[in-house]
């Protein structure tokens, strides 16, 4: 199986790159933005490699970077996505944006892709919720609501736990991801003292949240 290719960029389109490896050129499938970012023909690159076999082909896909890769492999695992449709998925959004999507369960970002309609959109959003690890739901430094910005994700298995017990309790899941990003920074910065846990951050969330409500 091949895993990784090293070569002279030969020539390339709109979803392919031949790669010139030792005189052979490789045919490697890969995303828009990989394709973007890819450099002047003559140039040496190196490309993770995912090789499909087949009966009738093998076919390599690659990417420049692990976390693309990672998430071609995560995709394709939901029903009815192949390699394709992951990399027109990948074409669209990165990998930080796929994280936020699935953490924030936006159906119309994964709908941006060619071929993803609402059904196929909540059928990722309901098997990658699961799947993907929560470090790889990257944080956003700023959380300011005049910003328009989306708010901080969550960094722990507490943080998700948090989000989730005030979605059951009625709030809408951005609002909740909002409380909950704010009640860590106050037990960050002004209560050293408060054990972390779901219970503190469930409560200081609440209060928060009613504070917010009288100022207004």
């Amino acid at each position: 199986m091949i895993a990784r290719l090293q070569g002279t960029v030969d020539s390339y389109g709109g979803d392919w790159v031949i790669l010139n490896v030792r005189d052979i050129g490789y045919l490697v499938y890969c995303s828009g933005r990989t394709v973007a970012r890819l450099p002047a023909p003559g140039t040496t690159v190196a490309l993770h490699v995912e090789t499909y076999v087949r009966t009738d082909a093998i076919t390599l896909y690659g990417f420049l970077d692990h976390a693309e890769r990672d998430w071609f492999r995560l995709l394709t695992t939901v029903q009815g996505v192949g390699a394709r449709m992951a990399l027109q998925l990948l074409s669209v959004l990165t990998p930080e944006e796929l994280a936020q999507a699935v953490a924030t369960q936006d159906k119309v970002a994964m709908t941006r892709a060619a071929g993803v309609g609402p059904r196929m959109a909540t059928r990722l959003l309901n098997e990658l919720q699961d799947k993907v690890p929560h470090r790889t739901l990257v944080t956003i430094t700023d959380t300011g609501t005049d910003s328009g910005r989306l708010p901080v994700l969550p960094r722990s298995t507490v943080a998700v736990d948090a989000v989730a017990a005030l979605v059951n309790l009625g709030y809408g899941r951005m609002d909740a991801l909002s409380m909950v990003a704010q009640a860590e920074a106050r037990i960050t910065r002004e209560m050293p003292q408060v054990e972390y846990n779901l219970s503190s951050l469930l409560r200081i969330a609440l209060q928060s949240c009613v504070v917010c409500k009288d100022e207004e």
